[in-house]
């Protein structure tokens, strides 16, 4: 009864955790794109790509921790 609950819970919060990677990951290309672009980026867009990037692959590691993969979500 209590171990349905938490393989529910685990689920609920592993598909939370693949959208907000796939979300990161998406911000953080269109900043890299952005400096990509800029002849010369400013110091604000620069330090906004490094956070971008940190948050990224800090959901990454997670992932990786928890060895969750989108086929384990299906």
């Amino acid at each position: 009864m209590f171990f349905q609950r938490k393989g529910k819970l685990r689920k609920e919060f592993n598909d939370q955790l693949i959208s907000s990677l796939e979300l990161s990951k998406k911000d953080w290309l269109q900043k890299k794109e952005l400096v990509e672009r800029c002849v010369e980026p400013s110091e604000e867009v620069l330090y906004h790509l490094k956070v971008a990037e940190a948050k990224y692959f800090f959901l990454l590691r997670e992932a990786k921790n928890r060895k969750v993969t989108l086929q384990s979500l299906k």
